[in-house]
This record gives structure tokens, sequence and C-alpha cells, in this order.
């Protein structure tokens, strides 16, 4: 049976069953609560608009953090709680979320010091029950860091946290919630509430693939959608809680920026912290902060302002770089869902702790971080409960089950093998087991391997060419123009997988292209 085909049986067999619960929303925090849904037996079904971790979720920091400002702050609660979360996805999903040191430098008559930056770091770790951080005095630090701003510093304090794939974060939890019991399908539009009787009932539902319509039934509706939350509130309440702040980032080639660890720095211009750290095998610079005023319906993208902004901080901690646009591979920009306090703040100072509402049956939760997904959709589900009939409660069980991946085919290296078990987890078996061997090669100098492109054709429901270069695997950040030339066998993996023609292949490229350079490279105005 063809993609197509399956999907589309799969679309058409939506409104003959009541579902227990419907999520609405494919980020981490929709496939959160599908993963804890299902492993309490809810019949469950989680819908996208566009496609899975299209929105915040693949476009983050790729940080899983505590957030070392947060507890500048007084968020003690939200702190311990990322911390406690960063550790658990530490343990059970190794490469995927892999520890990474963090340096401050520390200049002469420059806040914060030493050892008030020290202090601040011990409470960092004593709520994560570790104790990393060190101290490196000037020549040590420039040893680890060459190139580094040298004038009036004294040294560096070093301390951990963590980075991910976040788009693949996103597939791996929805992997497990499938592989419990989960009906999942992407490019499907909530457009309207149904209601029985006082209550949510249902939705009406698009199909944005073949413009199809159906009205599905579920016990309890939950709205995931990040910074869209309000959309579907407000049919039910006259209210306004999500303030989407923009960041930006800019990728550029370990070559002219090398770095083995993450770097914070506060901007010149303003202050505000900004951070370098290798990603994938490059260079990321990000990110900035600013409330995003355009149509939530186009993908972000950064401004010019904010290109030159990164490239300044970044120049100022790397003065011999002297980066410029030209080196610049790739950008994103992504749209954080912060339930705001009203009162017009800077946006930095915003609270990143998440909220869930009750209006009628709609349970909506949005804000919070990618490293407490998992504590947002217990609080999500609690909340929807009486309406499931069912208690929750914190069953603390895995994320992630073991991948039972066996061991790596001969001529594969230990370190190819360990990162294909974090991509893959619970399917690296089959995937090694469908994949053509001469295909478990990677795409130019990235760690992708060509095979990945494949699987994620067949099993992971590509719909479109950016679904797999932007977010499936993540080329697009990664490659010159976006890599769409970096394959060769690209187009008979898209006629072999999805059963495109060579007209579809080609009108896919164009609106790929045209994704990639509108708001994954230079901003245009």
């Amino acid at each position: 049976m063809s993609v197509q085909v399956a999907r589309q049986q799969q679309w058409q067999s939506l409104p003959h069953h009541l579902w227990d619960l419907i999520i609405i929303g494919g980020g981490i925090t929709g496939v959160g609560v599908a993963r804890e849904a299902t492993r309490r037996g809810l019949k469950t079904l989680l819908i996208e608009q566009t496609d899975y971790s299209w929105g915040t979720s693949s476009r983050s920091s790729k940080m899983v953090h505590g957030g070392l400002r947060y507890i500048a702050q007084g968020e003690i609660r939200l702190t311990w709680h990322s911390l406690t979360e960063r550790e658990r996805l530490l343990r059970e999903a190794p490469g995927l979320v892999e520890r990474m040191g963090y340096y401050f430098a520390h200049y002469r008559g420059v806040f914060p010091g030493r050892w008030p930056f020290q202090v601040l770091v011990m409470a960092y770790n004593f709520l994560a029950g570790i104790r990393d951080h060190k101290f490196f005095k000037r020549l040590a630090f420039l040893q680890r860091v060459p190139g580094h701003r040298e004038d009036n510093l004294q040294g560096a304090s070093r301390y951990t946290d963590a980075l991910t794939d976040d788009s693949r974060l996103v597939q791996r939890v929805l992997d497990e919630a499938v592989a419990e019991g989960l009906t999942t399908i992407n490019y499907i539009k909530a457009t309207d509430l149904v209601m029985a009787g006082s209550r949510v009932g249902g939705l009406r539902l698009e199909d944005r693939v073949s413009g199809e319509h159906a009205v599905v039934s579920a016990k309890c509706v939950i709205n995931a959608t990040g910074a869209w939350a309000d959309r579907l509130r407000q049919k039910l309440v006259n209210e306004v809680r999500v303030r989407p702040l923009r960041g930006s980032h800019l990728v550029i080639s370990a070559d002219r920026l090398p770095l083995t660890e993450a770097l914070i720095a506060h901007h010149p211009d303003d202050g505000r912290v900004v951070f370098t750290y290798p990603w994938e095998g490059r260079t990321i610079i990000g990110t900035t902060d600013l409330d995003h005023r355009t149509d939530m319906d186009i993908e972000a993208v950064l401004s010019v302002d904010e290109m030159h902004y990164m490239l300044r901080g970044a120049n100022a901690q790397f003065p011999a770089a002297k980066l410029g646009v030209d080196d610049i591979i790739s950008t994103w920009s992504g749209v954080r869902p912060v339930v705001s306090a009203g009162d017009g703040s800077d946006p930095s100072k915003e609270s990143r702790s998440h909220s869930v509402w009750d209006n009628q049956g709609l349970i909506t939760v949005t804000g919070g971080k990618l490293t407490t997904f998992r504590l947002i959709a217990l609080d999500a589900l609690k909340l929807a409960a009486p309406y499931l009939g069912i208690k929750v409660e914190d069953q603390r069980g895995a994320i992630f089950s073991p991948p039972n991946s066996g061991v790596a085919p001969q001529g594969m290296s230990a370190e190819v093998f360990a990162r294909l078990v974090s991509r893959l987890g619970i399917h690296t078996r089959a995937f090694l087991a469908e994949m053509p061997s001469a295909e478990l090669t990677p795409v130019a100098d990235t760690q992708v391997l060509l095979a990945e492109l494949r699987w994620a054709c067949r099993h992971e429901q590509v719909v479109h060419l950016d679904d797999l270069l932007l977010r499936r695997v993540r080329l697009g950040l990664l490659l010159p123009q976006g890599g769409i030339d970096a394959m060769p066998s690209l187009d008979a993996i898209l006629a072999d997988e999805l059963g495109w023609s060579a007209e579809q292949i080609a009108a896919e490229r164009v609106r790929y292209s045209d994704i990639w350079q509108r708001y994954y490279y230079l901003p245009t105005a």
C-alpha cells in the first residue's frame, strides 16, 4: 500500500471512532500529552495543521536546560523541574540529548564577577543533583577557546546543560505514543469546535492535502497549539493570553568559528545574553527575544536587524573571526508561546512557566519549556481527567522504551551506530533490516545517512519536501542552498517511497527552494 493511500484511508476512518481524547498540535507539548495519554490506555487522536514540529518545536535553540537566568529571577520551582527533567532526558535518550559544557567569561570590572556567578551555578547544580562547575583561569580558558576576546579577561566559569535535535525529539516521543496505540495524522486543520450541549464534544476538520472535511467526536479536546492557542480559545472566551516572542538563530560553518562547547556572553549593545555553540557539525549563534507581530500562519523569519545584531554579538566574543553575512549557511526563527503577564514588560523578563485552562471542555495548554514537556503534559491531562473519567498521577514511567537495537552492522562505526540509535530509538532494528546497505553513507559532510531520508519517506508521514529536509533530517539547516542538490539519489527516493512523478518532484523542489530562501536563509528586508 502506498504512503498516500494509507494516509487517505486513515483520514476517512477518523469520524467512525468515538475518541477519548483529541489533541490538536504536533509539537513537543502535543506529542508529550499523547505519550502520557496512550500509556494510560486512552483512545487518542493527534492532529497537526501543518507538519509535526513545524512551529516552535523545530525552531528552538535546541537547548535542554534549566535556565540559569530563571534561577537568577527567582523562579526556583521552574528551574528545579527543568533540571530534573533535563537529567531524565540525558539518561533516557543518550545521543539525542547530550550534555554540553557552557562557558561564561569574566572581565575586570564587569558584573557578574567570578564569585557571584559561581554561587549562582552552585545553586543551579544543587537543584540538578550534580557537581560539575569549574573556574578556568585566563590562559587555561583561552587554550580551550582559542580566538576568544582577551582584553581585561580574568577567566571563565564552566557548567553544563544539554543540547538536542528538537525535531527528532518530537519524532521519537511520537513514535513511542504510536507504539502504544496513538492515531496521528498531519496536515489536518481543526476549523471549528463541535459542541455537545454546553461543552466541547468534538471538532470540524479539514484535510489540507485533499481539501475534504469531516467531523470527529471526543470526550475531551486538548488544544496544544502553542503560539496559536488563543485562536480556538477565543471561540469560547474573549481573552488573549499568549504573547508570541520570536527567537532567531544563525548557522555558521565550524571552520569559521570552531567550538567544542557553548559560550554565553552579554551582547555589547543591550546586555542581553547571546549564545554561540556547536550543533550537528556547525556553529550556532542566537538568540533574540522580540515580539512577533506578523501573521502566525506564515513562517517566522529573522529581520536584517536581528542578523546584524547576532553577528555583532559573535564578533564581540571572537574579534579576529570577522564574521559577516557571507559566512551564514542558513538561519531559523521560532516563535515562543509565552503566557504574558499583560504588563508590557521586557520580553526576556516574561515567565517561561506554562499555563493550562479549561473552557467548557476545551483544555488549552501553552507556554513552558521544551525541557519540561512531560510535566506540562501531565498538568494538561489532570485538568482533562474529569471528562475522561480517570485519575492522573505522575507514574514516573520512562518516556522512551529501550531501543533493543541489536549490534552495529558490519562496517558501521560505533559512533555512527550510536547516533542512529539516538535518532531512530525503537525503530533502529527495523531500519537496519529495511534500508539498503549502500545508503548507510553520510550526506556531504554531515552525520545524516542517506538511508534516513528513505526511512522518513516510508514511515514518518512526509507530505512535502520541506517536511523531509527541514524536520525529519536537518540537511536544510546544515548545507548550502538547503541541501537540495547534495544528494544525487534524492529524486529516486522520493519516487520510490512517495510515488511522486517527475512533475511532482520538480514542483516540490521549486516549492522547497522558495521556502528555504524566504524563511531559512538571509532576510530580504
